[in-house]
């Protein structure tokens, strides 16, 4: 079945970097796109950054461009999400999610917390 392992979340300061990474089975990884979303307490999921299939295209959330780069290494089944500058408001939960013959399928997430 469809699995996908978030991974590399935790206790940061404003201005730091974490990379998380998402490992994905049960499907053919290289055929599909793959995003991230981050929930905030009291907020709804909002959608982070998302690659195409092949990483050649990429797109980000206005609060996140320029700070955040999402990839993936298709030999590994695996989606990353590097965040740099990381600000207080980026604290979330951060899911990963794949969207599969019209079914979306999301990991148990990761939490991500930027306090001083």
């Amino acid at each position: 079945q469809v699995q996908l392992v978030e991974s590399g979340g935790g206790l940061v300061q404003p201005g730091g970097s974490l990379r998380l990474s998402c490992a994905v089975s049960g499907f053919t990884f290289s055929r599909y796109g793959m995003s991230w979303y981050r929930q905030a307490p009291g907020k709804e999921r909002e959608l982070v950054a998302g690659i195409t299939n092949t990483g050649g295209r990429t797109n980000y959330a206005d609060s996140v461009k320029g700070r955040f780069t999402i990839s993936r290494d298709n030999a590994k089944n695996t989606v990353y999400l590097q965040m740099n500058s990381l600000k207080p408001e980026d604290t979330a939960v951060y899911y990963c999610k794949a969207y599969i013959d019209y079914q979306s399928y999301w990991g148990q997430g990761t939490q991500v917390t930027v306090s001083s």
